[in-house]
């Protein structure tokens, strides 16, 4: 298969395979780093939001993603098990409990973000800081109905 969009898909549709392509680009080496470890994408997302917002409430973790506390329950398990995420009461509501990132944990989630990263810098290089903030504009506005 040739890198790009298939010449059968163009007009409306181009972002919409654009998308599907370039997702399935960028989770491409997390996932597989993720399933040596029997994890999954969303472990991925629990690990990158807890990285960036250290001591949010288990509460606050499933609506930022979207999801039931009951939903978020089972891979949030699995990465307290592999010790990736520890879990403390919260000092200010002792019926609810923080979440913070392990050493092992970070370590992991800047590998699996890392690499995202660098595919954003270097895609971010080739078409320009004008492409950039172009993108970043539209990737708000479609982010804003979340």
């Amino acid at each position: 298969m040739t890198r790009g969009t298939p010449p059968y898909v163009a007009g409306a549709n181009e972002p919409l395979a654009l998308l599907h392509f370039a997702f399935r680009a960028v989770v491409a080496e997390p996932d597989a780093r993720l399933a040596k470890r029997g994890l999954r994408r969303v472990h991925h997302r629990i690990l990158f939001f807890v990285a960036h917002k250290p001591g949010q409430r288990v509460r606050d973790l499933a609506e930022t993603l979207g999801v039931s506390k009951q939903a978020l329950h089972g891979p949030l398990q699995q990465l307290l098990r592999q010790k990736l995420v520890q879990s403390r009461q919260d000092p200010d509501n002792r019926r609810e409990r923080q979440l913070r990132l392990t050493a092992a944990g970070k370590a992991l989630e800047r590998r699996l973000s890392g690499h995202q990263r660098r595919l954003f810098v270097t895609a971010f290089r080739g078409a320009g800081a004008g492409a950039k903030r172009g993108w970043l504009a539209v990737m708000r506005a479609l982010a804003r109905p979340c």
